[in-house]
C-alpha cells in the first residue's frame, strides 16, 4: 500500500521529486536501462517510470521510481535477477507496461514506445497547456520556454519573481518582497503591474480585468503551480487580448491515479512560515485534487507583514472515452500591513529598509472558478469549451501613494505633516471590487488539402468585466471607513475570434493566423451631477494578423521565425474621463519579429536562441507623476526594442553516463536597443518641452542573466547555487542619472543576487529535507523608483521538510 501511495504522488505532479529525477541520471552499476520514445521515434523527456518485481503468488512489488531525462533515457541499479514489470506514464500518452528479465549479468536495455493517450486525456492537455505534445512543440512558430516541476521543486523559489527570472527575455521587478503583485516585463517592456503581459492559469485569463485594467494586484501562490510556460512570437495571437510581449501560462497539477498526498512545512528568518498540503484520489472516472496553503512573513521593509491563505480544488470527470469535464475552484485571502509608497532619497540614505507608514493595510479576497468541457467530435476534430468567472475585492488603506505625498492628508490642518502621521493624520481607502465572466470555445481540425496535411485552430471569446471603484478618506491613521470622494463603475465587454492554420509540408510548418478583438468600454461617475451620475462609452476594433514558420527534423533542432501584430487595449480610465468625455487614446500597436532555434546539440546539452524586434507604432507610456511614475497613460508614439535571448541546459550525467550529475542552466537577455524613436517630449512635469527621442525606455535593462550550477548524486543529495543579475536601468524618460529628492527619478544601478539550496531525500522514508538561502550576500539595492525607492529583499534563510503519503 505504501508503494502505491508513493506512485500516486508521482503521477500527481507529473514530474518526480528532485531526488527521484536525479536517480534516473546518476545511479551507479545499472541493471536496467531504457529509452522512452513516441511512435515516430522522437525521444520523450520527463516520463515517469515505475519498476515492479514479479514473483509467483505475490502482488508485484514496487522497487524503483525514476524519471526519463531530457534525452528520454532512464536507468536503475541494484536490481537482483528476476522478472520485472516496467510501466511508463507521460501526460498526453497512454500508459505502457512491459515485462523484462534481468539475469544478473550485463545491464538489460528496454525501449518503450508511447502511443497517444485516450482521446479524453489528450484533449485535457489541448485545453489547458500551450506546450502540448512533442510534435506540437516542433511545429511551434515562436519562442517557448518552460520552468518545469523538477526545477521549481529543487530550487525552492521564494516568489514567482525568482522563478520567472529563469526564463530568457523576462525582466521581473520586485516590490514588497513576497511577489504578491508581480511586475513582469518581456523584451524591454515596462514591467509595472505586468500590464503588458497576458497571464493565464490552465489557459484561463488570470487578471481581474484583462481588457479594462490589466494590472496584477493578485497573483496565484507559486506553491500551487506545477510548471510555467512562457510563449513569445506569432503563436500568441491564439490567446489575447494582449499580444505585445508574451503569454505566461501557469499549469496546475492533475489529480493522481491513486489516493496520495504531500505535506510541506518550512520556516525561516523574518518570521517566515509556509505550510502547504495536497491530497488527491481517483474513483472510477472521477479524479479529485485539493490543496491548502498558509504563508506568512515580513516583507522587504520595516512595518510590513503579509499573511496568506489559499484553497484550491479540481475535479476531472471522464464522461465518455471521448469526453472529459474539468472543474476548478480557488479561494485566496491576503492580509498585509504594507504601504504603496517608496522612499524619498533622504529617507533611503538614512534607512534603506525604513517605512514610516506603519498603519497602511491591504486586504484582498479572490474567488475563481472555471469549467472546461473537451470532446473529440471525430478522429480529426477536437472541441474544448471553457467557462470562467472570478470575483476579486481589495481594500488598500494608506497614508501615501507615492514619495511626493508626505502624507496624503498633509493639507488638513489637523494633520499638518509627517510629525502627526501616527496620531491626527487621516488616510485614504482605495476600495475596489471586480467581477469577470467569460466563455471561450476552441476547435482544432486535422485535415488534408491536395494531399497536404493541414491543421486549423479557431475559437471565439465572449468576455465581460465590471469594476466598482470607490475612495473613502478617513480621519485617523487606522480608519477603515470615511468620506466618499470617488465612486466609479468601469465596464469592458469584449468579443474576440481567432484562426490559426498550419500547413505541414514534411519538416516545414507554415502557420498564418488572424485574431480580431472588439472591445466596448463604459464608465460612470456616480457622484457627478449631485449624485445623479454621468458617464460615457466608446469602443474599438482591431485586427491582429500574424504568420510563422518552423522547420525541424526530429527533436535535435527546430528553426522558427515569424511576424505578428502586437496589440493591447487601453484601460477604461484612460479612454473615458471622470466627466464622461472620450480621450483619443489609441490601442497599443506594434509589429513584432523574431527568428530563432531550439536545439538539442548532444545528449544532455540543449540551447535555444531567439533574435527579436518589436517596432511600435504606438506604445502607451506614463503621462504624469500623480500617483508616481505610471499612474496615467498616454500615446507614446514610436518605440523600438531589439535584442537577443538565449537559454541553455547541460546535464553531465546524460552526456557522459557518470554516477555524479553536474548540471548547469542559464537564461540571458541582451537588449541593446530599447528607445523612443518617434517625435516625443517628456512626460515629467516641468519638462514637457524637452525631447526624449532617442532616449532609452525606462525599466529596460540592457542585460539580464540567471545562471544555475548544481550537483546531484544517487544518495539523494542535490546542491544548487544560482546568480540572478539585472543590468542598470533608467527610471524616467529623461534618463536622469542623479537621484531627485523624491526618489522617483535617477539611475538604478546593476545588481547581482546569489541564491543557494540543498535537498536531501532519505533513502528509506518518503521524506525530503531541504534548506535555502536567498540573497546570500545580503545585498541592499534599489529595485524600483516609480513611486519612490524600494529595496531588495534582505537575506532569507529557510529550512523545511516535504513528506509524501
Amino acid at each position: 500500500m505504501h508503494s502505491q501511495v508513493v506512485l500516486g504522488l508521482l503521477l500527481l505532479t507529473t514530474a518526480p521529486l528532485p531526488s527521484l529525477a536525479r536517480q534516473a541520471t546518476v545511479a551507479t552499476s545499472p541493471t536496467l536501462t531504457g529509452l522512452v520514445v513516441d511512435a515516430t521515434g522522437v525521444v520523450l523527456a520527463g516520463a515517469a517510470v515505475e519498476v515492479r518485481r514479479v514473483r509467483d503468488g505475490e502482488a508485484p512489488a514496487l522497487v524503483a521510481l525514476v524519471q526519463a531525462d531530457r534525452e528520454g533515457r532512464f536507468r536503475t541499479d541494484g536490481l537482483p535477477a528476476g522478472i520485472y514489470r516496467v510501466s511508463v506514464d507521460l501526460p498526453g500518452f497512454a500508459r505502457v507496461t512491459r515485462e523484462v528479465i534481468i539475469d544478473g549479468g550485463s545491464p538489460t536495455a528496454v525501449r518503450l514506445e508511447l502511443a497517444p493517450a485516450t482521446v479524453s486525456e489528450e484533449v485535457t492537455v489541448f485545453a489547458t497547456r500551450i506546450a502540448g505534445m512533442p510534435e506540437e512543440l516542433r511545429r511551434m512558430p515562436g519562442s517557448l520556454e518552460v520552468v518545469d516541476a523538477d526545477t521549481l521543486a529543487s530550487s525552492h523559489p521564494f516568489s514567482v519573481n525568482e522563478a520567472l527570472r529563469k526564463i530568457s527575455g523576462v525582466n521581473v521587478r520586485d516590490e514588497e518582497g513576497f511577489g504578491l503583485r508581480p511586475n513582469i516585463g518581456i523584451r524591454g517592456l515596462n514591467p509595472t503591474r505586468s500590464t503588458k503581459v497576458l497571464l493565464l492559469e490552465d489557459g484561463v485569463p488570470l487578471t481581474y480585468a484583462p481588457y479594462g485594467d490589466n494590472a496584477a494586484y493578485y497573483h496565484p501562490p507559486l506553491e500551487r503551480i506545477e510548471s510555467i510556460e512562457v510563449l513569445k512570437g506569432s503563436a500568441q495571437i491564439a490567446y489575447g487580448p494582449s499580444t505585445v510581449g508574451g503569454v505566461i501560462n501557469y499549469v496546475t497539477p492533475m489529480p493522481p491515479q491513486q489516493t496520495s498526498g504531500t505535506m510541506t512545512l518550512e520556516g525561516g528568518t523574518r518570521e517566515f512560515f509556509n505550510g502547504y498540503g495536497t491530497v488527491g484520489t481517483r474513483r472510477g472516472p472521477v479524479g479529485l485534487l485539493g490543496s491548502y496553503m498558509r504563508r506568512m512573513g515580513e516583507g522587504a521593509r520595516d512595518n510590513t507583514h503579509s499573511s496568506l491563505h489559499d484553497v484550491t480544488g479540481k475535479a476531472v470527470v471522464m464522461l465518455t472515452p471521448s469526453q472529459v469535464l474539468t472543474v476548478r475552484g480557488s479561494h485566496y485571502v491576503e492580509t498585509s500591513n504594507i504601504t504603496y509608497s517608496g522612499l524619498r532619497q533622504a529617507e533611503w540614505e538614512a534607512a534603506p529598509r525604513g517605512n514610516p507608514f506603519a498603519n497602511d493595510r491591504f486586504d484582498g479576497w479572490r474567488t475563481g472558478t472555471s469549467a472546461t468541457h473537451a470532446v473529440v467530435l471525430s478522429p480529426r476534430a477536437v472541441l474544448s469549451t471553457t467557462a470562467y468567472a472570478s470575483w476579486f475585492d481589495r481594500d488598500w488603506w494608506r497614508q501615501s501613494s507615492n514619495s511626493a505625498q508626505r502624507p496624503n492628508d498633509a493639507a488638513d490642518p489637523l494633520c499638518g505633516g509627517m510629525e502627526n502621521l501616527l496620531t491626527t493624520c487621516g488616510n485614504e481607502g482605495r476600495l475596489r471590487a471586480y467581477y469577470t465572466v467569460g466563455v471561450e470555445p476552441r476547435l482544432r481540425v486535422d485535415h488534408a488539402l491536395f494531399g497536404v496535411r493541414q491543421e486549423t485552430d479557431l475559437g471565439v471569446r465572449l468576455h465581460t468585466e465590471h469594476q466598482d471603484r470607490r475612495q473613502e478618506n478617513g480621519d485617523t491613521p487606522i480608519s477603515r471607513t470615511g468620506r466618499l470622494v470617488e465612486s466609479n463603475v468601469r465596464d469592458a465587454d469584449a468579443y474576440a475570434a481567432f484562426v490559426q492554420h498550419r500547413v505541414l509540408l514534411g519538416n516545414l510548418t507554415v502557420t498564418p493566423g488572424l485574431r480580431v478583438e472588439h472591445v466596448r468600454f463604459a464608465r460612470t461617475n456616480r457622484l457627478a451631477n449631485d449624485g445623479a451620475g454621468l458617464g460615457g462609452a466608446t469602443s474599438l476594433t482591431q485586427a491582429v494578423p500574424g504568420v510563422g514558420v518552423a522547420y525541424g527534423a526530429g527533436d535535435r533542432y527546430t528553426l522558427f521565425g515569424g511576424i505578428h501584430r502586437g496589440f493591447a487595449p487601453p484601460r477604461v480610465e484612460d479612454v473615458i474621463t471622470n466627466a464622461g468625455g472620450v480621450v483619443e487614446l489609441d490601442p497599443e500597436l506594434s509589429w513584432n519579429y523574431e527568428a530563432g532555434a531550439r536545439t538539442r546539440l548532444v545528449p544532455g546539452l540543449s540551447l535555444d536562441a531567439t533574435f527579436f524586434r518589436m517596432d511600435y507604432q504606438n506604445q502607451l507610456v506614463p503621462a504624469s507623476l500623480a500617483g508616481g511614475v505610471g499612474a496615467v497613460l498616454t500615446n507614446g508614439g514610436e518605440t523600438l526594442h531589439q535584442g537577443l535571448e538565449m537559454a541553455g541546459r547541460f546535464d553531465a550525467a546524460t552526456l557522459r553516463s557518470t554516477s555524479h550529475n553536474v548540471y548547469v542552466r542559464a537564461a540571458w537577455t541582451w537588449l541593446p536597443v530599447a528607445r523612443f524613436t518617434g517625435v516625443r517630449t517628456s512626460n515629467i512635469p516641468g519638462f514637457s518641452g524637452v525631447s526624449v527621442s532617442g532616449n532609452r525606455l525606462p525599466y529596460a535593462p540592457a542585460q539580464t542573466l540567471t545562471t544555475t550550477l548544481g550537483y546531484a548524486n544517487a544518495s539523494g543529495l542535490d546542491l544548487m547555487v544560482e546568480a540572478q543579475r539585472v543590468g542598470e536601468q533608467y527610471a524616467d524618460d529623461l534618463n536622469t542619472v542623479l537621484p531627485t529628492p523624491d526618489g522617483q527619478r535617477g539611475l538604478i544601478p546593476a545588481m547581482t543576487l546569489w541564491n543557494a539550496s540543498v535537498n536531501y531525500r532519505l533513502s528509506r522514508l518518503p521524506l525530503t529535507l531541504f534548506g535555502t538561502v536567498k540573497n546570500l550576500g545580503d545585498v541592499t539595492a534599489i529595485v524600483d523608483r516609480s513611486r519612490g525607492i524600494l529595496p531588495t529583499m534582505p537575506r532569507l534563510v529557510q529550512v523545511g521538510v516535504r513528506v509524501t503519503f
